[in-house]
């Protein structure tokens, strides 16, 4: 019998099932089976689960139909079992290094335990820190095993399955399975915690759990939140008999998570009577003697619904909504007092010494706004320049850039004021265009793929933009939108129509590909980890916008083994995927993270990408480029592009893995045909990039000089790019 059986439900998560599998087999503990639970043999993920299990033994997949829901597959994987303890992880999510260790250590020292709850943590996808939020739950626990009457606070409501382990035979001598239907983790976890009788906790991470971009399915609109009230009246049902403290701690609970759907209308298009009249009765059925409804807003909405009062629940929810609405519309930040002094600087003269910058929607001091702003210190010492950032990422900001953290009272006060604003994205619908102030839109990246308004046409990209008239409001604010090539300046005007003036200065974040000097591109080498002599292959996909999740596309461990002894590769996924870790091993080597793409460009001896814009600015190195197109069909015609980047590559086109090893391993990666076809694309997109976008963006709009006396664009041919790790080296 296996230590633990690890149930892995895939359904939907097909892209990032091989990274949750791999974490489970990478544990340095082994006694352990993994159970992937697939739709249907022959699908997507259990080709994946197949491939698994050809190479390691202890993969054993099962199939469970789409329409069984994840309650389903969880109980087919839960009668497939066999091992002591039972452990579940969704298929997008990972185990963390060690884990299985860690539990294995804890129960031994805890004994036979019923449940083991653990921590996790929660990671977005496209920026910002992981949480732990089951931490502050379990640190009021006992350090040893103990009754559950001991801890009444933890009910299991607040905790998703895959935050803890089972004991098998507790679950099956009990016949605990999940119940179907949505919210099976709210019913798993109360139904779990009400049976068990002897607990313990790890106050270590277990699970990284991946939070999805578009937020939980659970939380779309839709008639299955009436389910919500099954699971809770199961649950309900089954704790009959418990102790006070525990019933009260339980009821106030699933009720906390009742009264959050109540006040939310948009989450049931109908029946929100119906759903508040039976939450009423099962709130006046099963309220343990003696409870005491909580204090404030929260109090009054379980009294009303105690007593059935719906049109005054209504009524209270519409006046609380209101009040937020209030909060967060247009041009008004969230907090009152706030609101007042925004509205007031709004009136106050604009402060002409005053520059704001943001990039990447608050992600850090990055891309061409830090650019600017470094030469704007320079060029113009007389301008105050504040940073705009989201609290996580104020570590990341140089310690002598002042910066203001969005949302803040200053962030909306230098907002009110400034002259210049300055964004690779865009600001907030929230931020008033003041006549007098000047916005400049940098953008971060050539387009190949489809932008703006282009996207209308391609419904996944359209469905994910949102509206386009609120796009073109925005776009509206931009005096100066600038530009790498002619290229880029034609697509801006297609995707962004507007009445700003083009900057066709090339993008300053480029600049450091003309400026670096020698010592600076073996620094960024040491900080990156490339060893000594290596060859970096910086491998940088874009993203897919008919795909759930990252998926690097490729092995890159066996590309490695393939291309030769000496490369390693350097890989930095698409923004959206940066969770502010590095889980490199081996030879590759994760510079997703790292704050400077530019950085990571000047590091790297040759770049394979697919169509990321990644390709546009690291010509300007003039070095090696391979184009690995395994999917351009596809990419082609749901994303749409501007141009066939078939016709036109920046290098050789590999279409398989085995293809893209060959033009590593034979040298053809950067031979005469490479360079021929890198000089032709260098001559129409590295077009106006020459080390000194920024000082024109300066010069041009800080400083007011006409546009004839800003620094011309240097000639393609008498250029220097920064030198390569090869003449480092040498």
């Amino acid at each position: 019998m296996p230590r633990f059986s690890i149930i892995v439900p895939s359904h939907g998560v097909v892209g990032r099932l091989s990274l949750a599998l791999d974490s489970v087999l990478a544990q340095s503990y082994g006694d352990f089976e993994l159970i992937p639970v697939c739709d249907a043999p022959g699908s997507p993920a259990a080709d994946v689960a197949t491939g698994h299990a050809g190479r390691d033994s202890r993969v054993a997949p099962v199939n469970s139909p789409p329409s069984a829901g994840l309650s389903g597959a969880r109980n087919t994987g839960l009668r497939a079992a066999t091992g002591a303890y039972v452990l579940f992880l969704d298929g997008d999510d990972t185990l963390a290094p060690g884990a299985l260790a860690t539990l294995d250590a804890r129960l031994t020292k805890s004994g036979d335990v019923d449940v083991l709850y653990f921590e996790h943590e929660r990671t977005p996808w496209w920026e910002g820190e992981p949480t732990n939020p089951a931490a502050p739950l379990l640190a009021k626990t006992p350090a040893d095993a103990f009754s559950p009457a001991q801890a009444p606070q933890l009910t299991g409501v607040q905790l998703p399955a895959w935050s803890a382990v089972y004991r098998r035979a507790f679950l099956t001598e009990l016949q605990l399975t999940f119940p179907e239907g949505r919210f099976t983790d709210l019913g798993w976890g109360g139904l779990v915690t009400v049976a068990a009788e002897r607990v313990a906790v790890l106050r270590s991470v277990v699970v990284r759990h991946l939070l999805r971009r578009q937020g939980s399915r659970l939380n779309l609109p839709g008639e299955h939140h009436h389910q919500l009230l099954d699971q809770v009246e199961s649950v309900l049902g089954a704790a009959h008999g418990l102790a006070p403290e525990r019933s009260h701690a339980l009821f106030e609970q699933l009720f906390a998570v009742v009264l959050k759907t109540a006040s939310r209308p948009e989450r049931l298009p109908s029946g929100h009577r119906a759903f508040f009249r039976r939450a009423g009765r099962l709130y006046r059925t099963h309220r343990p003697t003696n409870f005491h409804a909580p204090g404030g807003s929260l109090g009054v909405q379980h009294r009303l619904l105690a007593s059935g009062a719906y049109t005054a629940f209504k009524a209270l929810r519409g006046a609380n909504r209101s009040a937020s609405g209030a909060a967060e519309r247009v041009p008004r930040p969230r907090m009152l007092r706030t609101r007042l002094r925004y509205a007031r600087d709004l009136r106050r003269p604009i402060d002409p010494n005053l520059a704001v910058y943001c990039a990447y929607w608050g992600r850090g001091y990055a891309c061409s706004p830090a650019a600017i702003h470094a030469k704007a210190s320079e060029l113009a010492p007389h301008i105050r320049s504040v940073f705009l950032v989201e609290p996580d990422a104020v570590d990341a900001v140089p310690k002598d850039v002042e910066h203001a953290v969005i949302g803040s009272r200053k962030y909306w006060e230098v907002l009110a004021r400034a002259k210049y604003l300055v964004n690779n994205a865009n600001f907030a619908e929230g931020v008033v265009k003041r006549p007098g102030s000047v916005h400049v839109q940098t953008q971060h990246g050539t387009p190949l793929k489809k932008m703006g308004v282009d996207q209308s046409t391609y419904p996944v990209v359209a469905a994910a933009t949102g509206s386009f008239a609120k796009l073109l409001g925005r776009v509206d604010r931009w005096d100066y939108n600038i530009s790498s090539n002619r290229h880029s300046t034609q697509m801006w005007e297609r995707a962004f129509p507007g009445s700003y003036e083009a900057l066709e200065y090339g993008y300053p974040r480029n600049d450091v590909f003309y400026t670096a000097t020698t010592d600076e591109v073996a620094r960024v080498r040491r900080e990156l980890g490339v060893p000594e002599g290596k060859t970096a292959v910086l491998y940088a996909p874009t993203h897919r916008d008919y795909q759930t999740g990252f998926d690097t596309g490729l092995d890159l461990e066996a590309f490695c083994a393939a291309a030769g002894e000496d490369v390693v590769v350097l890989l930095r996924a698409h923004y959206f995927y940066d969770q502010g870790r590095a889980k490199s091993s081996g030879r590759i080597i994760d510079v997703t993270g790292h704050r400077s793409s530019e950085d990571v460009c000047l590091a790297a001896d040759a770049l394979v990408t697919d169509y990321s814009s990644i390709m546009f600015d690291y010509a300007n190195l003039d070095r090696p480029i391979v184009v690995y197109a395994d999917d351009w069909e596809v990419y082609r015609e749901t994303r749409g592009v501007y141009f066939d980047l078939m016709e036109a590559p920046p290098g050789p086109v590999a279409r398989t893995p085995e293809e893209l090893a060959q033009v590593f391993r034979d040298g053809s990666y950067a031979g005469a045909e490479s360079t021929a076809l890198r000089a032709e694309f260098r001559s129409r997109f590295c077009e106006f990039d020459d080390g000194l976008a920024a000082e024109r963006v300066v010069r041009r709009v800080f400083l007011g000089e006409p546009p004839e006396t800003v620094p011309p664009v240097i000639p393609l041919a008498e250029r220097v790019p920064a030198p390569a790790a090869t003449l480092v080296r040498s």
